[in-house]
């Protein structure tokens, strides 16, 4: 038999682990030759059909998720066509709920696996072309010949441990900028708009097992590492054992997901000591209210969150992200802008504002209705309406969200972004007005255009923050000939008798330029390399303004 994956990813630069997962259990049978067409989403669905189809395969498997469920259906529709006696499986979390209306929607998908593959998956593999026994397969569901649905409950893998690598599967892509390593199946928390929030028991690697595989992933050169662990810190002693290995490894970044309300003093410690960039944590706080975290069934006081996320946030060897979720019971807008306000305050590397996506196989789906929440019945079956934000207002959070990403989150204007956020009350209000009265809010901007936007807004609205923004432009290494450098004095620079260096080296090859900012009376210096053309200086200083003869 020849199966044909369709591995439809968002981008080339993601990769999906079900397809090595799930070969691995079966590479060795000689029964089944295996093949891959791999595409994008954007990529025009008739002619990955066309790749599909030239391939004949037998059946045809792919991941379906809330991002590629479209295309992957209009596609495979189109390679039913072409090859009518083809079958065709789908799994993925596009199936953890009821299938029966996608299946009788969809009949050109002959069925599709509910819950984890890599047991079940094999077995259905040997009775494929036999329907009338298709109902021994745990998690598969079905229209039979008579057009009967047939739900066969949810699969899960026992032995997660005792599963075969999907690095050992040919199909493992070494060619991303980052691989996954699943090192925990499950979560202990039961937050009710998440997937993972049913998935017990937690089942996870022993330590030495993941050590096995990432110097299997260092030896093929990868530097990235997603850790796909929901809460890698719900144990003390497996986190400290999971950092102490991440440190035999000092020339790769790990990414992890952790729980700011479970972070133990000796964890604190452990943490503190990690190398300078050695870890990107994704803290979960979803919001700053402790009656929307418990109508959204989360675990973990806020008081406890709150500080451990502070205390994350305020180390200098790591970055620690934080998100929101705007359209949880209970979540007014207001709050919303406040708790940015509040993330800002605390320095969080980056904030992520998502709107509620009420899946599939959630506590949140199956009581929607008893929430006050209306959402898109189609992927990627975003909220629409709860009682506590209206349409209009999740319009407004989901361009606040923009604004968010273009400014803060961008490193160039972080930092002053951060201090009009935290000293200016009404200044995300005023400044999303601002976006949107341009029409510049859903628009792709440079980070140069962006800069001018925020130099032209702050010089109506918060002028003594101009200086500010300038000196974050500068440091951008951005034109010293554009507005946000206008005051910028770069001929017949003369350094003054006594600086005091922020970083650096000075020496008179440098091409000197000031900054003087009268409201502190001080005189900003930055020098740049003049040899290489660098933009970005490699000297600055300051000194009092009277410290030089003019």
């Amino acid at each position: 038999m020849k199966i044909l994956w369709l591995d439809l990813n968002s981008s080339y630069a993601h990769a999906s682990l079900a397809l090595p997962a799930l070969h691995a259990q079966v590479k060795d049978n000689p029964d089944y030759e295996w093949d891959v067409v791999s595409a994008t989403v954007n990529e025009n669905p008739g002619l990955i059909a066309g790749h599909v189809y030239g391939r004949q395969p037998d059946l045809v498997a792919a991941t379906c998720w809330l991002f590629n469920h479209e295309a992957l259906t209009h596609i495979l529709s189109r390679v039913k066509a072409l090859l009518p006696h083809c079958m065709m499986a789908l799994g993925g979390p596009e199936f953890l709920g009821d299938n029966e209306c996608f299946l009788r929607q969809n009949t050109f998908i002959n069925a599709v696996f509910r819950g984890e593959g890599e047991d079940t998956f094999p077995k259905w593999l040997e009775i494929w072309n036999e329907p009338d026994r298709w109902e021994s397969i745990t998690g598969l569901c079905y229209l039979d010949h008579k057009n009967r649905y047939h739900d066969n409950g949810l699969a899960r893998v026992v032995h997660f441990d005792r599963l075969v690598l999907p690095e050992e599967s040919r199909f493992f892509n070494w060619s991303k900028p980052f691989v996954q390593l699943e090192t925990t199946r499950g979560c202990f928390n039961t937050c009710a708009f998440c997937v993972s929030g049913s998935e017990k028991p937690v089942r996870s690697l022993p330590v030495s097992v993941i050590r096995s595989r990432i110097e299997t992933i260092h030896r093929h050169g990868i530097r990235n590492i997603r850790v796909l662990d929901r809460t890698f810190n719900y144990s003390e002693n497996r986190a400290k054992a999971l950092l102490n290995l991440f440190r035999e490894f000092p020339d790769i970044r790990f990414h992890l997901e952790i729980h700011p309300a479970l972070i133990s003093d000796g964890l604190k410690k452990e943490l503190a000591d990690m190398p300078e960039g050695l870890l990107h944590l994704e803290a979960g706080i979803q919001s700053l209210h402790q009656d929307v975290l418990t109508a959204s069934q989360r675990t973990g006081g806020l008081d406890d969150s709150l500080r451990g996320l502070e205390y994350l946030c305020g180390l200098p060897n790591l970055e620690t992200h934080a998100d929101l979720i705007a359209g949880l019971p209970l979540y007014h807008l207001e709050q919303i802008f406040e708790d940015v306000r509040t993330l800002a305050s605390y320095h969080a590397g980056e904030i992520q504002l998502e709107s509620l996506k009420v899946l599939p196989g959630t506590e949140m789906r199956r009581h929607a209705e008893k929430l006050g929440i209306d959402y898109s019945p189609l992927p990627p079956y975003e909220v629409l309406r709860t009682h506590e934000i209206s349409p209009d207002e999740l319009q407004t959070a989901r361009q606040l969200s923009r604004l968010i990403d273009g400014f803060y989150n961008a490193k160039a204007w972080q930092g002053v972004t951060r201090q009009l956020i935290v000293k200016q009350k009404d200044f995300l209000r005023r400044f999303l007005d601002h976006l949107v009265g341009m029409g510049v809010i859903d628009q792709p901007l440079s980070l140069e255009r962006r800069g001018v936007i925020l130099y032209e807004f702050c010089r109506q609205c918060y002028p003594s923050c101009l200086t500010s923004v300038t000196r974050a432009w500068i440091e951008a290494g951005m034109s010293l000939k554009k507005s946000p450098a206008g005051k910028v004095r770069t001929k017949h620079v003369i350094p003054p008798s006594h600086w005091q260096v922020k970083s650096g080296i000075y020496n008179e090859t440098l091409r000197l330029c000031r900054l003087d900012d009268p409201d502190t009376n001080t005189i900003f210096w930055y020098g740049f390399n003049t040899d290489i053309q660098h933009p970005v200086p490699v000297f600055q200083a300051v000194s009092p303004i009277g410290s030089i003869e003019e």
